[in-house]
């Protein structure tokens, strides 16, 4: 459903005011006050986070995010903080970022924080978005949608909630049943509750979801707040599929990373970023060699009608990619990247259609999505073309192995590189895996070992369950001028670049269990055929046998979506058996699968895997990372097929 920009007038007093829920804010009386009063205070923050590895509160109602601002700072404030800070919280109705802007203008004493907060703000797009601030120590997990399916999709275990959003009666789904049960469902142990409401219904729903909650004074004119603890004595209800439990000793905090491809590098500077001391071992001289090792690649999703799992991964997966990418230069590292804009054209007039009642039906941000006819997809890229399409006016292009080169070089103290090593055996004992070489020489041992070395997935026993297949991709490199057509990256069974370095990339072919390592010249083919096809006249004077290009192996799945996750234990589990039930491999995971959507999926399944690995809450819903869990296989017979475009 389309996410609706939250509008607001000022009262009488020049508090904001929602027309479309007919309430306030905040308390006339102020809204630090207010989150200091009732929803720090009331959590007994910050005292609680003290010593900790990590704190997580979830809150129901983002708003101004003022309580989110005020948190912030008082953590900030606290010398004797968590080491990390996670802030989950849901809204139906965001602010668009200039709004926050002004707003904000308000409380002076929050400026720097609000405006690294108003950098890295997501557009009104459906579903979680993750960011990174102050120096990857503050996480803020926004799920854009209504409270009632987000927190049923957020994985997490809450330490506090701060219930906060318009009154039951202007809002009552936000105060109903159904999202107390939900809140009960995250709460860790202990958990801590507190707001401003204390209606009746409000009170005996909390305490019918688990929480033990009492009336305490109130902030300014309000006489009363509720304040609660979910009592671990009580049987817990429904629990989320668990996380991994959070290693609190630095010296287990230690990784082995096999491969240095997109994957690869992903993980390790995601867990590095998080302290974590990585080895990242690969076969090759330097990084990205292997399937990342393409001159140019694509990062944009792919829409769906009904807004699938492809759709919604592929677009949580290109928001991410691109932040991230932002991110590593604000760093000062190098990725050779353009958000040029992408434009995927129609194979024909029934397609056509479909893709413009699907950009419709979405009703996403234009820069995100917007169907362009055959006139303008024309200007846009700088050649005719018969029939229009999608136009991803924030997407484009990513060199891979300048992101993998960037990824390894963001954390040096953290991540330690072994290239030139083949990694021939793995073994796992008293807590460790060990990798070694051919002649039984260690390379790394750690007590977690990442499999994201593409197709080689497939040379480990350990790994014997997952069904990952080699699928053989030629690319052809063509002479091109700067500036010259196309201007951006277009696609349509394939695709072609812009103009990078002298040379752009066209194609590229998909063929499942072929190991022939040489460029074919029937593949050049293939690539100028998908490219004449696209741009109609564009190949002429262009011959397959004069073309360079590369060949790569990318690892791809059944489904053609990722694994990401704990490897299994077993080849096979009884009918009906729950996921989180499957044996897992004891410190083993997989990246993998990604088939012709590297890039697409690389820096969010890293996010993913490191969040996953340290008990923290997930950067994606829980159907999503069910979806991408490695052991569905074992749940499923499965057919390899239709698994490029």
């Amino acid at each position: 459903m389309p996410i609706l920009p939250a509008t607001y007038t000022l009262a009488d007093d020049g508090t904001p005011y929602s027309d479309a829920f007919d309430d306030v804010y905040h308390s006339a009386a102020g809204a630090i006050g207010q989150a200091n009063h009732v929803f720090l205070g009331g959590n007994g923050l910050p005292e609680r986070w003290r010593g900790r590895e990590r704190f997580v509160i979830v809150e129901t109602g983002f708003g101004l995010g003022v309580n989110f601002l005020a948190t912030w700072a008082a953590w900030r404030a606290d010398p004797e903080r968590s080491a990390s800070l996670h802030f989950v919280s849901c809204e139906l109705h965001p602010f668009t970022v200039d709004d926050l802007v002004a707003l904000h203008a308000r409380w002076p004493e929050f400026a720097h924080l609000a405006s690294e907060l108003h950098t890295a703000w997501p557009g009104p797009i459906p579903g979680v978005h993750r960011l990174h601030l102050d120096s990857n120590r503050v996480f803020l997990t926004l799920h854009f949608g209504d409270a009632r399916d987000g927190l049923a999709q957020l994985d997490c275990r809450a330490d506090a909630f701060m219930l906060d959003g318009f009154s039951p009666s202007c809002n009552p789904e936000l105060w109903s049943p159904k999202v107390f049960h939900l809140l009960g469902r995250m709460a860790a142990t202990d958990a801590s509750l507190a707001t401003w409401s204390v209606a009746g219904e409000v009170r005996e729903g909390l305490r019918r979801a688990g929480f033990e909650v009492e009336r305490v004074p109130g902030f300014a004119g309000k006489r009363q707040m509720l304040r609660g603890r979910y009592s671990a004595s009580r049987p817990r209800p429904d629990m989320p599929s668990a996380t991994t439990a959070a290693r609190q000793d630095p010296a287990a905090r230690r990784a082995i990373v096999i491969g240095a491809g997109v994957a690869g590098s992903a993980v390790a500077e995601r867990l590095a970023a998080r302290g974590w001391t990585v080895d990242v071992v690969d076969a090759a001289d330097r990084p990205g060699q292997g399937a990342s090792g393409n001159h140019a690649g694509v990062l944009r999703p792919l829409p769906s009608l009904d807004d699938n799992r492809m759709s919604r991964l592929t677009r949580a997966g290109t928001l991410y990619g691109w932040r991230h990418v932002r991110r590593l230069r604000q760093a000062g590292l190098s990725v050779r990247a353009e958000a040029c804009g992408v434009l995927h054209l129609a194979r024909d007039a029934a397609q056509e259609a479909k893709m413009r009642a699907v950009a419709e039906r979405l009703s996403l941000p234009s820069g995100l999505l917007r169907f362009v006819d055959a006139d303008e997809a024309s200007r846009i890229g700088g050649w005719p073309v018969p029939l229009g399409g999608w136009w991803f006016a924030d997407s484009g292009w990513v060199q891979p192995p300048s992101l993998c080169e960037a990824n390894l070089a963001a954390h040096p103290e953290h991540i330690r590189p072994h290239f030139g090593r083949h990694v021939a055996a793995l073994e796992y004992e008293d807590g460790n895996w060990l990798a070694a070489d051919a002649d039984a020489k260690p390379i790394a041992s750690a007590p977690v070992l990442i499999l994201a070395a593409g197709t080689g997935l497939a040379r480990f026993a350990h790994a014997a369950a997952l069904p990952v297949v080699s699928a053989r991709g030629q690319v052809s490199l063509l002479a091109a001028e700067t500036g010259s057509a196309p201007r951006v990256v277009m696609c349509r069974m394939g695709y072609v670049s812009p103009a990078v370095d002298g040379l752009r990339c066209a194609g590229a072919t998909f063929d499942v269990d072929d190991d022939d390592t040489q460029l074919r010249e029937r593949d050049h083919r293939e690539n100028l055929e998908k490219l004449e096809a696209m741009l109609p006249g564009y190949t002429e004077g262009i011959y397959s046998e004069h073309l360079a290009g590369r060949v790569g192996f990318r690892p791809a799945s059944p489904d053609r979506l990722p694994m990401i996750g704990a490897v299994p234990a077993v080849d096979s589990v009884a009918p009906g058996t729950p996921l989180e039930d499957i044996p897992r491999q004891p410190g083993l995971y997989a990246l993998s699968g990604f088939g012709a959507r590297g890039l697409v999926w690389a820096s969010l399944a890293g996010e993913l895997l490191a969040a996953r690995i340290n008990g923290e809450p997930l950067p994606i819903e829980r159907d999503l990372a069910t979806a991408v869990d490695p052991a569905r296989f074992l749940l499923r017979r499965v057919r390899i097929t239709g698994m490029d475009e």
